[in-house]
């Protein structure tokens, strides 16, 4: 059976420089009725656990170390007994949300995950984190890229650990360059394309937004 895209949304917190905020995540699932990964652990395993229904969970895939996107990951892992995977960069922000209990394996570039027969590869984005990636899978005609790429432009960079001229670079080169039709699943909010996104570039760099 050929793997598919499901979406779930949690609601919680995201907290950060003294700051807290009520969101709204996508909690993505790739797999089919056997096996699945999750994208994003965020708020609320049992959620989580529930729409997995019974599939053996592969990984735990974190796009970046926000507490928004990982809160729900050590308890999803030991739900499920999957491995959480981070890129090494985002552990000082993941230490701020679990001091104690630290990532099972690391995500490095060019790295491909392979589930249900489907693979995606990981493409180090940063700016929004150091750590965040986006996951290209080819096959499904998208590209899942946490709070880096949104329908309307850049993931926010006004806090501690981002870097605008960064996520800039990591939209114009590693994720621009994707097939224009290819699905942005994003982090929050509703999904967008490529080539939705890229006319508009310039425009966010003007603004510095």
């Amino acid at each position: 059976m050929a793997a598919r895209v499901e979406q779930l949304v949690t609601s919680g917190t995201f907290s950060l420089d003294g700051g807290t905020w009520d969101v709204d995540n996508n909690v993505w699932i790739v797999g089919d009725d056997s096996e699945a990964i999750v994208v994003d652990a965020a708020h609320d395993a049992d959620a989580i656990v529930a729409a997995l229904g019974g599939r053996a969970l592969r990984a735990v895939v974190c796009t970046h170390a926000h507490d928004d996107h990982v809160n729900a990951a050590p308890a999803l892992a030991a739900a499920t007994g999957a491995p959480v995977l981070l890129h090494p960069d985002d552990l000082p922000l993941w230490k701020l949300t679990h001091p104690d209990r630290l990532p099972d394996g690391e995500l490095a570039d060019g790295q491909t995950l392979s589930v249900a027969g489907t693979e995606l590869t990981v493409l180090h984005t940063p700016g929004h984190a150091p750590g965040a990636v986006s996951l290209y899978a080819p096959a499904l005609g998208t590209v899942f890229t946490g709070d880096t790429l949104f329908a309307g432009g850049p993931g926010a960079t006004g806090r501690s650990f981002s870097h605008f001229p960064t996520i800039v670079d990591s939209i114009r080169d590693r994720l621009l360059s994707l097939p224009p039709e290819t699905v942005v699943r994003t982090g929050h909010g509703e999904s967008t394309t490529i080539g939705a996104e890229a006319p508009a570039l310039d425009e966010w760099v003007k603004r510095g937004h």
